[in-house]
């Protein structure tokens, strides 16, 4: 299976995706939390990549809606009439997302609004603790658009041993600062995640898409599951580690490396 990452902007790197070629669009885009997010503490002495940061602030809701309105209609033309989008945000900006897509894709189109939850994180003595991501999935033509159920443990004690459809509420561990697979990358999400994600919005062989990859961990669940990956950053270092995880054996070779950028 192909794996394409390329160093760049969402917007400025869209028009080179071929026309009608992705089968799969997701992104984990910025959450505008206002922080600048950096890689755990004590994560090299756990053997991980360290000194990563992109800032996650944008002037107004206003401008972060108009961030993704312009990348994602950039990226129409690349995706295939079967295709289905999905957008990881949070409860910052969930809402607004919908309706972007609702005005940029039609609300026939829209598919699931999944919530991804996990334990980690801390709470808050002025509400109930905020312990899900905003998962928003839309296609492109609702006839056509592919979908294979994923299967899940079934919980019940009549169905121990088999299993169940999953529903839009997905209940996958988040990475601790310990977890095997983690890089160091700030904001890093669980391969089990976009596995499943993949394995039932991309048919096999199809190609995914991530625009703003970060450790490239869409990429590498794609390949594990048999699909073509696209992968964009900004972010200089965020390119290295991904090539790293894709492509280890031409990471080890020493060559001298971009300076790494400082935004996001």
């Amino acid at each position: 299976m192909s794996v394409r990452i390329d160093h760049g902007d969402w917007l400025d790197l869209a028009p080179s995706l071929d026309h009608a070629s992705i089968d799969f669009l997701y992104a984990d885009p910025p959450f505008n939390t206002g922080k600048t997010r950096r890689t755990p503490p004590n994560a090299a002495r756990a053997g991980r990549d360290a000194d990563t940061h992109y800032a996650d602030r944008f002037e107004s809701s206003e401008d972060y809606i108009r961030f993704l309105r312009e990348r994602l209609a950039s990226t129409l033309p690349a995706l295939r009439p079967t295709a289905n989008i999905a957008i990881h945000v949070d409860w910052r900006t969930s809402h607004h997302v919908r309706l972007l897509l609702d005005d940029l894709l039609g609300p026939d189109c829209f598919v699931n609004h999944l919530i991804w939850t996990y334990g980690l994180g801390g709470s808050s003595p002025r509400c109930f603790a905020r312990k899900h991501d905003d998962i928003i999935v839309y296609c492109l033509d609702p006839r056509r658009a592919y979908f294979l159920a994923p299967r899940v443990p079934a919980t019940s004690r009549r169905l121990a041993g088999t299993t169940k459809k999953a529903t839009d509420v997905l209940d996958i561990p988040a990475l601790n600062n310990m977890a095997r697979e983690r890089t160091g990358y700030p904001t890093q999400k669980p391969l089990a995640l976009l596995e499943l994600l993949i394995d039932a919005f991309c048919p096999p062989g199809g190609a995914v898409f991530d625009p703003v990859m970060g450790s490239g961990t869409t990429l590498v669940a794609a390949q594990r599951l048999g699909r073509h990956a696209v992968g964009f950053d900004i972010n200089a270092r965020a390119i290295t580690i991904a090539r790293g995880r894709l492509f280890p054996v031409a990471a080890a070779t020493p060559r001298r490396q971009r300076p790494e950028s400082a935004g996001d």
